[in-house]
């Protein structure tokens, strides 16, 4: 099979990165997280982008480092958030390995903070992060093979819950 071994999906504050990392260590692959590949190419922040080029230009360079990732990297990848917004995304994302992370709005709350620089959560965070749920909540379940709930649990104890999941368990 050609493509990530995992490709972890979810809400920003999730988990991806902290979980991605602990279960491509389980694997013996690397991690790769295209939020990070996208600051690392603009130079600068998410928020920031948002900021100075707006939302429509963070999502071109958010596709164009899903489709790189996706063709480059064979170990666990973490896409941002809204990744599963765009169709050509999911259409890509379609037969992979694919986990969505999820976790309620309380935990949310606590995991992402009310004043971090998340430029979605601007205005009323707990009522925005409703709303954005409501519109992704079945693009994540589209694309996902299995759904994992982060919720009360550590990083490694997710990991595990994907290998499950997964079905990824050396025997």
């Amino acid at each position: 099979m050609t493509g990530p071994a995992v490709v972890l999906v979810g809400p920003m504050g999730v988990g991806k990165t902290t979980t991605g990392m602990a279960l491509a260590e389980r694997l013996g692959t690397t991690f790769r997280d295209t939020d990070a590949d996208i600051v690392a190419g603009a130079g600068k922040p998410i928020s920031e982008i948002f900021i100075d080029e707006g939302e429509p230009h963070f999502r071109e360079l958010e596709r164009q480092a899903v489709r790189a990732a996706v063709s480059e990297h064979a170990g666990v990848l973490a896409l941002g958030g809204g990744a599963i917004l765009d169709a050509s995304t999911r259409e890509l994302l379609s037969g992979l390995p694919v986990v969505f992370l999820e976790m309620g709005v309380a935990e949310a709350v606590k995991r992402v903070g009310l004043d971090a620089p998340r430029p979605l959560l601007a205005v009323n965070p707990r009522q925005r992060w409703r709303e954005l749920m409501a519109e992704r909540r079945p693009l994540y379940m589209e694309v996902s093979r299995a759904v994992v709930s982060t919720e009360g649990r550590t990083p490694e104890d997710v990991a595990e819950a994907v290998l499950d999941a997964l079905e990824l368990r050396k025997a």
